[in-house]
């Protein structure tokens, strides 16, 4: 048995399913810290550097002339040390990045775990000097989507330190059956730019032009919120489009078990963020209930055109709009498709074979230390 040290930069359950995933499902003992610098927490126990430690430390840090950064990465290390971290798993490459300097300190090897905005926002890609000094350490650097992965091989990451596997749904997703008897559409994501929930509205307005009965869910929150429901609104279709808000893993399971497709139509946002492969779309999948979705990052690695799902172009709101008659006129097709989706994930997307590459990966990190 390891231990294995877990890095986020906050904690966040609700959008971030694939953080619990790794700490619930590896098989070793995890200590989840989240945070940075000396607002770094443990999970389960005390403030990492009491408020005395912590004067202490930023007294030596003016007087003792260490550097600005010796109080945020000497209680980290301290606790590094204290549980005896074997591994350290950082999830995306931007806190990598950030917590570098301590994990080298400490000499422990890392594994690095992208997600979608770490590698493909130009900005933040630069500010971390492109990710060299993080590719350089990393034993192992994980990518969930193959465009990913060409994209930090480009960037500099050498070709066998990356490793494709995305994160995978939660395997309790696998006890629903869709009944498909609602022509309703279910869409689960944070209302932010590059998930585009607007677009998903509008190509959902037109579809009522034939489909007038149809219903529209779309759960979660984000800075985009107020603007969609606004534009609902203006179309004047309040009475069809629903806003739930953040939602249960419970209650995703009941939207998805009464639609008909789940929806998402995502982007390349103007500033390059772009998403790794939603976890939401592979647990729909899971379930047997076909997705309508953009040609866009990892969503074409599970979704197969006409076998599993309907893609459209990003942007492209008239052949989303069609794919939705499509689907809820043609009972069929959505079972066919789905019961391709259920078996296509559950061959090749599962969290089981996720967390055993991972688990793979932090075990060749410290087997075969490169530090």
């Amino acid at each position: 048995m390891i231990n294995i040290g877990l890095f986020t930069p906050n904690r966040n359950p609700y959008s971030e399913t694939f953080v619990q995933a790794h700490k619930n499902h590896l098989r070793d003992t995890v200590f989840y810290y989240y945070g940075s610098g000396t607002q770094t927490k443990l999970e389960g126990h005390p403030q990492l550097a009491s408020k005395m430690k912590r004067i202490r430390l930023r007294a030596q840090s003016l007087f003792g002339k260490k550097g600005p950064t010796f109080v945020k990465h000497k209680v980290i290390y301290d606790s590094l040390k204290k549980r005896r971290i074997d591994v350290v798993l950082a999830e995306y490459g931007i806190h990598a990045h950030t917590i570098l300097p301590v994990v080298k300190a400490a000499k422990i090897p890392m594994v690095v775990h992208f997600h979608g905005y770490d590698a493909s926002v130009p900005e933040a890609i630069e500010r971390c000097g492109n990710y060299a000094e993080v590719f350089e350490y990393a034993s192992t650097v994980v990518v969930v989507s193959k465009a990913m992965e060409a994209a930090l091989e480009k960037l500099g990451c050498p070709k066998e330190k990356l490793l494709y596997t995305p994160c995978g749904p939660r395997p309790e997703f696998e006890e629903v059956t869709p009944i498909f008897t609602k022509k309703q559409f279910i869409g689960v994501g944070r209302f932010v730019d590059k998930k585009a929930p607007y677009y998903t509205i509008l190509a959902f307005h037109k579809a009522l032009q034939t489909i007038p009965e149809a219903q529209l869910i779309l759960a979660g929150d984000g800075i985009l919120h107020n603007t969609c429901v606004n534009l609902v609104k203006h179309l004047k279709i309040e009475d069809k489009v629903h806003f739930p808000g953040v939602i249960s893993g419970e209650q995703f399971k009941e939207y998805l078990r009464e639609s008909v497709a789940f929806v998402q139509h995502s982007i390349k946002a103007a500033n390059g963020d772009m998403e790794g492969t939603p976890v939401s779309i592979m647990e729909a999948g899971l379930v047997g209930l076909p997705v309508i979705a953009t040609n866009h990052a990892g969503i074409p690695d599970v979704i197969v055109h006409e076998e599993t799902g309907l893609l459209c172009a990003e942007h492209d709101v008239d052949t989303m709009a069609i794919h939705m008659v499509r689907m809820a006129e043609d009972r069929l097709l959505a079972r066919e498709l789905g019961s391709n989706s259920s078996i296509r994930i559950k061959e090749h997307f599962s969290l089981k074979k996720h967390i055993g590459l991972l688990q793979e990966a932090l075990n060749k990190a410290v087997s075969e230390p490169s530090v």
